[in-house]
């Protein structure tokens, strides 16, 4: 099964080399947008996967099959920075089954940035190298990285307060505008920390599982157990996690 969801990363990386973003549409709001690219990447990633014989969920074109397994599929995470020809999205396939997340493919391939897991297996980058979290131990030296709903300007709950308090109590904070490398970004070490809510699936599940087998911790925004389809996640070098999630539950409180 990694070797499926290499294949079909490759292949939609292959597709989308050197793609300019146009016949852009509205999903919802004017910062929901989607390219012809984001459904010629799916329609690829399924017709890739199909061999399996697995369902897929994607963002594009919703669940096909049924089962106790699917893929989740993002063809470009990060479509709005795809958009602008800024280099940090990616694509990003997980393998969900009643177990959990069972394996991932994060890849961006402008960038060259590839990582992957197998549950239980530990993470690597394209090399084959083990991926490890980083030491920081303490959030005040920490960086840290974050998004934004689409409808941040109507939606209460939009992340600024937490955006305005971390900024005041960690080290750094950023926010790059694509969840799954984000969270690989935890895992290779070069960020300390990650959270959001009102995610997808697809957005956050292969990401998780790399933080994990990196070494790194995952939890719901409340320290609670992860699920790829709540919305909401915490990835953190584990060092760092309960004194994160304590300083998100002050700005809630």
């Amino acid at each position: 099964m990694i070797e499926a969801a290499r294949s079909a990363v490759r292949t939609a990386a292959e597709l989308l080399r050197g793609a300019s973003a146009s016949d852009i549409r509205f999903k919802g709001t004017p910062r929901d947008l989607v390219t012809e690219w984001d459904v010629r990447s799916e329609d690829a990633i399924r017709k890739a996967l199909a061999p399996t014989g697995i369902a897929v969920l994607g963002e594009e074109g919703g669940q096909e099959g049924e089962g106790t397994e699917r893929w989740l599929v993002d063809p470009i995470d990060g479509t709005v920075n795809f958009s602008h020809g800024l280099p940090i999205w990616s694509i990003s396939i997980a393998l969900e089954t009643r177990a959990g997340i069972e394996l991932g493919v994060v890849f961006a391939p402008v960038l060259g940035w590839w990582f992957e897991a197998v549950a239980g297996g530990g993470a690597r980058d394209d090399h084959g190298e083990p991926l490890h979290v980083s030491a920081i131990d303490r959030l005040e030296r920490a960086m840290l990285s974050t998004g934004f709903p689409y409808d941040l300007a109507t939606r209460p709950d939009n992340n600024f307060a937490e955006w305005d308090h971390l900024q005041r109590r960690a080290g750094a904070c950023r926010r790059l505008g694509c969840a799954s490398l984000d969270l690989c970004l935890v895992a290779r070490g070069w960020l300390d920390g990650y959270w959001e809510r009102h995610l997808k699936p697809w957005d956050v599940a292969a990401g998780a599982l790399i933080v994990r087998e990196a070494g790194g911790a995952v939890t719901n925004t409340q320290g609670g157990a992860f699920d790829p389809h709540s919305g909401e996640a915490v990835a953190t070098n584990g060092a760092i996690h309960e004194e994160l999630v304590v300083e998100l539950a002050k700005v809630r409180s």
